[in-house]
């Protein structure tokens, strides 16, 4: 069995360069994040157009996904090679962006003192030194070190997510989407959602002229609002480093499960990302811990995993996305395709739907179910914007899914669908024109086989509001 789950790979200074890239996406790379935290807009544009450039080279659907950071809260500079927090040490944190030591802090948000009080829990970068507030009095706070480590650079500090008066996506990330949007973008990360007035904001048309809008789960307050941020966002992005620092960390592993199967019962692609192979950021191989935490994360019905500082500035990024691809198949082999298949589908029933997603919500299901029953060589699915496929993906069928479509931006967004290969056909309303060619595209794509059957799900006619045909077709 051919990989299902999608690979995300971080870009940065490890993984700038043409042939690096091009190494990326031979190794199995299937969309490239990009992070708009560090460097300037023009270098991240770059990134970009050079992974377009390579995809079409390499004769690869390669979607581009860029990050928004957010309202990231950073601490000022530490020296060079900097230092070390000790555990029961003590910490003064003010506001400022000069410079930060082993006794002073600065932190680059105004509304600091605001924000926090005695006995909030504070996290740097992914959690690696946590502090705990003392005082807060006047034109500073102190605060305990409760878990020690060593801070260099420009670390995030992650303050409790409830009482944070900054909004998102800032002014700053519109400005820089709005670059990327004119670029034409696939796909963008909204940082620090809280409500799905968050998503909203974002402001973009919807997909596909406009992009897949990723709402990063990372927060109490997002996970507490999920429902509503799964009706407004395109997908989801399981954050689990912030998100660790909100709740007890025995409650991370049953949270990540939850938000997933909630995600794809509502037809939602989703990502789970943050530390997955962190050891291979300066190893050439995992841990154990981590093949596991791959695997499993496949298991729970993830659409993709990601790579973050492990490709971006890691000293193995194109073996992390090569053992990562291996881990991944091989779990995809071992998934329990039927009983998500029946788990989703229970799920699905007792949802309201409108009726046109009750139509193609049946209609895909069916597909499924028939190319389990008759051992469908895979599952042809011509549609404009893309939504037909991913309501397929959802079900996680045994058959590969052809996801077609004339539209060039869908088939790129479907690069982050579960399963789906995604093929650009050419526009044109006859139906029957429509399955002979996209039946010739999966030939000539090495994808189905002379004898071959195809369950195929299409409109009946291109303007079709819903997928309302379903077809047994067997390739000649």
């Amino acid at each position: 069995m051919a990989r299902r789950t999608k690979i995300i790979a971080t870009l940065g200074p490890a993984s700038d360069s043409p042939e690096m890239l091009r190494a990326l996406v031979d190794a199995g790379m299937d969309v490239a994040r990009v992070p708009l935290a560090h460097g300037s807009l023009d270098e991240a544009l770059g990134r970009m157009q050079r992974v377009r450039r390579v995809a079409e080279e390499a004769g690869r659907s390669v979607g581009v996904l860029v990050d928004l950071p957010g309202p990231k809260i950073r601490a000022a500079g530490f020296p060079e090679g900097g230092i070390e927090l000790v555990e029961g040490g003590s910490v003064t944190l003010v506001p400022g962006s000069q410079r930060s030591d082993a006794r002073t802090v600065q932190v680059d948000y105004p509304e600091l003192l605001r924000d926090i009080r005695p006995g909030d829990v504070l996290a740097f970068g992914d959690g690696q030194v946590v502090i705990a507030v003392e005082s807060v009095d006047g034109d500073r706070a102190r605060a305990r070190v409760t878990t020690g480590g060593k801070l260099e650079g420009r670390p995030g500090l992650k303050l409790p997510s409830e009482r944070v008066s900054a909004v998102t996506p800032t002014d700053d990330d519109l400005h820089k989407l709005a670059a990327f949007v004119a670029a034409g973008v696939d796909m963008v990360a909204v940082s620090f959602v809280r409500t799905a007035q968050d998503v909203r904001r974002v402001g973009t048309e919807p997909h596909p002229n406009g992009p897949l809008v990723i709402a990063k789960i990372e927060t109490s307050a997002a996970v507490a609002n999920l429902p509503e941020i799964i009706h407004a966002a395109d997908g989801i992005m399981v954050a689990r480093g912030d998100l660790g620092t909100e709740f007890a960390i025995e409650e991370l592993p049953h949270l990540q499960k939850r938000i997933i199967l909630d995600c794809i019962a509502g037809g939602l692609p989703v990502i789970t990302a943050t530390q997955m192979l962190d050891s291979m950021v300066d190893r050439p191989t995992p841990t154990r811990a981590e093949a596991s935490d791959v695997a499993n994360a496949v298991f729970d019905g993830t659409s993709a995993v990601m790579l973050s500082a492990e490709t971006a500035v890691g000293q193995y990024p194109v073996e992390c996305v090569e053992i990562m691809a291996r881990i991944a198949e091989r779990a995809d082999e071992r998934f329990d395709f039927v009983r998500w298949a029946e788990t989703v589908a229970h799920l699905r029933k007792h949802a309201p739907q409108a009726p046109r997603e009750a139509i193609t919500d049946a209609m895909t299901m069916a597909a499924c179910r028939v190319a389990a029953e008759l051992d469908a060589a895979a599952i042809v699915c011509i549609s404009g914007s893309g939504y037909t496929v991913r309501a397929t993906a959802r079900f996680r069928p045994t058959a590969p899914i052809l996801g077609m479509s004339a539209n060039p931006r869908t088939v790129q967004q479907l690069t982050l669908s579960w399963g789906v290969h995604p093929i650009l056909i050419e526009p044109e309303w006859s139906y029957e024109y429509r399955v002979d060619r996209a039946i010739e595209h999966a030939k000539q794509a090495g994808l189905v086989r002379s004898g071959g059957l195809l369950v195929v799900l299409a409109g009946i006619s291109g303007d079709s509001r819903a997928t309302d045909v379903l077809r047994c077709v067997r390739v000649r």
